[in-house]
Formats: structure tokens, C-alpha cells, sequence
């Protein structure tokens, strides 16, 4: 087994994803990152070759446990080790709840909750090999609900439940769990076009610099409920 660690991003093609690669990359860590468009994961993968050759693409949909399970192989068939899991994949629609549909409810529950759960299932056998550390990107919408954001609070508010208990669960194996909970980050969510006007945003290199501060911590401290906010909003 190579010494050097790995990561496997989901949702890394852009945004938070792709910030929290780019950081990784550039401190020596190998980083696996998925998305669900076969063009977008070449387009990043090309990307971010210029920060390090120690990248890899695969398409995988969170939404499908036996697509992760893939993409994880495919991970540790190429770097031989799997040492940290960023589940980052994420959807946001915001409607009133009268207006929501059963097709959008479903979308956004699978993406951002049993995805994270489908990740973390994927993932652990070789968690427990490496003592690895399991990381979920929750939102201050996990914590703080909305108008029109049932579905989006309801699946924040679970990932956040969700990536607690887990992290009782796996602590035995000397895992960290830790749930990142950003407000406004400078990305395309939502349909949103980065600009000059996000600059008060956090930027995706934030939540890559976090990301990385955290593993870098001592073992025997874990910070594992995180609150990440812009200084001064708009």
C-alpha cells in the first residue's frame, strides 16, 4: 500500500467539489472526485491535472449505492489505498411546499441524504483499513430552516443527523466523522453564475483549505460539527 493519502470527492466537477480537489492536490493528497456527467468529470479531470497527475475522474450518481461501490473500487484500484471521503454531492430546489413535487422531493432526499448514505456504505470497509476520515457537506440549511425550503432543510437537517450518529458508530474504528454546515459559497448552485458580486461569498478554495486544516489536525481531537460562515454578508 502507498504511503501517500487518497480522497474521493463526490459532486467534484465544480464548485465546493472542485475547490476542495484543487486544494487537496495541491498538498500532496491524491483525490478521486465523481460527478454525474461523463463530459463534466473529463473537463474537471483535465483541470485539475495542472495541480497534480495524482487525479482521477469517474462518473458516478449517489443516488445509486452500486455507482459508488464502482467508483470506490475504481479508486482503489488506481492509488491503492482510500483514506478520506468528502460526500459533497448536492441539489437544491426551493419551491413553496404546496408547489414541490413528489419527483422533486425524491430528487433532492436521494442526492443530498442517501447519497451521503450510499458514500459512507461504498466506502467504509476500506475506512476501517486506513482509520480513514469520513466527511459530509451539509449547509447552514441543516441547521436554520426557510421559506420554500422544505425538501432542502429536510435533507441538510438529516445529513447533518445522519453524519453525527455515524460518527458514535464508527469511532470504535478509529474513523472521524465530521459535518460541514457552509452559508453562502460563490458556486453555479442553483443556477447562479459566480461573479465579482460573490466576492463577500465564501469561495470553494475556502471549503478546500477548511477541508484540509481538518485532516490535518491531531487524532486525538475531532471537530465534528463545523458552522462556516462569510464574515460580513452582503
Amino acid at each position: 500500500m502507498s504511503d501517500q493519502k487518497v480522497a474521493y470527492i463526490t459532486g467534484g466537477t465544480k464548485g465546493i467539489g472542485f475547490g476542495i480537489a484543487k486544494i487537496l492536490l495541491q498538498n500532496g493528497i491524491s483525490v478521486a472526485f465523481s460527478g454525474r456527467k461523463r463530459d463534466d468529470v473529463e473537463k474537471a479531470e483535465e483541470e485539475l491535472k495542472q495541480y497534480s497527475e495524482n487525479v482521477l475522474g469517474v462518473v458516478s450518481d449517489v443516488r445509486s449505492l452500486e455507482s459508488e461501490e464502482e467508483a470506490v473500487k475504481c479508486t482503489v484500484s488506481k492509488f491503492g489505498r482510500l483514506d478520506f471521503i468528502i460526500a459533497n454531492a448536492g441539489l437544491g430546489i426551493f419551491k413553496p411546499v404546496d408547489e414541490l413535487t413528489a419527483e422533486e422531493w425524491n430528487d433532492m432526499i436521494e442526492t443530498n441524504l442517501t447519497g451521503a448514505f450510499y458514500t459512507l456504505k461504498a466506502s467504509v470497509e476500506e475506512l476501517k483499513k486506513t482509520e480513514g476520515y469520513y466527511i459530509t457537506v451539509s449547509s447552514l440549511a441543516g441547521a436554520n430552516f426557510f421559506e420554500n425550503g422544505t425538501g432542502y432543510n429536510a435533507s441538510k437537517f438529516g445529513v447533518v443527523g445522519f453524519t453525527q450518529a455515524a460518527m458514535i458508530d464508527l469511532r470504535k474504528y478509529n474513523i472521524k466523522s465530521t459535518v460541514i454546515m457552509p452559508g453562502s459559497v460563490a458556486t453555479n448552485f442553483n443556477g447562479n453564475v459566480p461573479s465579482e458580486k460573490d466576492n463577500w461569498k465564501i469561495q470553494p478554495e475556502d471549503m478546500g483549505n477548511l477541508v484540509l486544516d481538518i485532516l490535518k489536525m491531531n487524532p486525538r481531537v475531532l471537530p465534528s460539527k463545523i458552522e462556516f460562515r462569510a464574515t460580513k454578508p452582503a
